[in-house]
């Protein structure tokens, strides 16, 4: 039986919650054998505006829309934050059921790993660079999750937030190589009003450390000014400018690096519309990552 979230006072619709992978695809084959068609937004939940509008996009592109929320364990490795990641299932559905989502998939870790599974879909080319330097098997965890979502819900578009840059150019990649019959849209990011890029993780910063976290985009935003108004083509000029302007006793840069729009892979070439800067750090304990087109 599909469990129904209860309709709000407001009156919006109801919602379905599904927790059983096989349910889910039951329902999914049963509105494609309507003639409907289905748009997956993939998530971890603790659900922020950058989210909702990703929802938003897939609501104008498909007849249903289906959220996952699940914090999905391959994709952290030791010692990252796995067991503090926020989890908020009731106010995420609350949240998903006012944005128009149909359908909230959230299963168990046990419903989507089997305990001796050994199973994983690698990416072997975009993966290593940026943030597959510093996280060697997030993105073999990424690639595999989001095989097993798109085997479960048979989704025939799926949204990404383009805050994860790197990583939709990997999901694009295996979709690409693995003939998957699935749409992939991209959609920009949101930020805060000081330019913060919205991120779950977010909620480990306290107030000063969100307005602290701003230099961020500010010095991306330094890096766009130096190609666009002095004409600055010099990759390794770019890179050094964003470093300096982001360093402080609070920031430690990870990487900042220029890499092709589509692909995220290095440019050797600084093309203005073609390129964009990429950068990760640890601002106090809390890792962030941001992009910007150039």
């Amino acid at each position: 039986m599909l469990s129904i979230y209860k309709e709000y006072t407001d009156g919006v619709k109801s919602m379905k919650i599904i927790k059983s992978p096989k349910e889910m695809t039951d329902f999914a084959l049963e509105a494609k054998a309507q003639n409907k068609t289905i748009a997956l937004v993939p998530t971890m939940g603790a659900l922020h505006e950058g989210h909702l509008s990703l929802i938003d996009k897939a609501r104008s592109s498909a007849d249903v829309v289906v959220v996952s929320i699940f914090v999905n364990p391959t994709q952290f490795g030791p010692n990252e934050d796995f067991d503090k990641y926020p989890r908020q299932l009731e106010e995420d559905a609350k949240a998903c059921q006012e944005r128009g989502a149909d359908v909230i998939f959230a299963p168990d870790a046990s419903d989507i790993y089997a305990p001796d599974a050994s199973t994983y879909v690698c990416e072997e080319s975009i993966s290593t660079h940026l943030c597959g330097k510093s996280r060697p098997k997030h993105f073999r965890g990424v690639t595999t999750v989001v095989t097993i979502l798109f085997n479960i819900v048979r989704p025939n578009i799926a949204v990404f937030g383009e805050k994860d840059a790197q990583q939709i150019s990997i999901i694009e990649r295996m979709v690409r190589d693995l003939f998957m019959d699935v749409k992939i849209l991209r959609a920009p990011i949101v930020r805060d009003s000081n330019g913060l890029a919205l991120s779950s993780r977010n909620k480990y910063l306290d107030t000063l450390e969100r307005q602290g976290a701003a230099r961020v985009h500010q010095s991306l935003l330094a890096g766009k000014r130096l190609v666009h108004d002095e004409g600055c083509t010099n990759i390794d000029r770019v890179k050094a400018l964003v470093i300096n302007h982001v360093t402080n006793a609070k920031t430690r840069v990870i990487y900042v690096d220029v890499v092709d729009a589509s692909t995220s892979l290095p440019v050797q070439t600084l093309e203005k519309g073609k390129c964009r800067i990429s950068m990760a750090v640890w601002y106090g304990q809390t890792r962030l990552i941001d992009n910007i087109l150039i």
